[in-house]
């Protein structure tokens, strides 16, 4: 995870929402901090800007690929 730093990441999250944004920060629990987010639940993503997502809401992380 350390390499995709600067790099955009989608997140499945609970309660079937999905998250894309680039990976700021993360630390051992997780909790990660995306600039540029947006909610892609929909067909038309919502922009959310700065975000923190507790680790524990993550269902899955995808990786962009090197």
């Amino acid at each position: 995870m350390n390499a995709s730093r600067g790099k955009t990441v989608l997140l499945r999250m609970r309660h079937g929402r999905s998250v894309r944004g680039k990976l700021k920060y993360f630390d051992v629990l997780m909790n990660l901090t995306l600039d540029d987010a947006e909610d892609v639940t929909k067909e038309t993503p919502e922009a959310l800007g700065t975000v923190l997502i507790r680790g524990d809401n993550i269902l899955a992380v995808s990786l962009p690929d090197e």
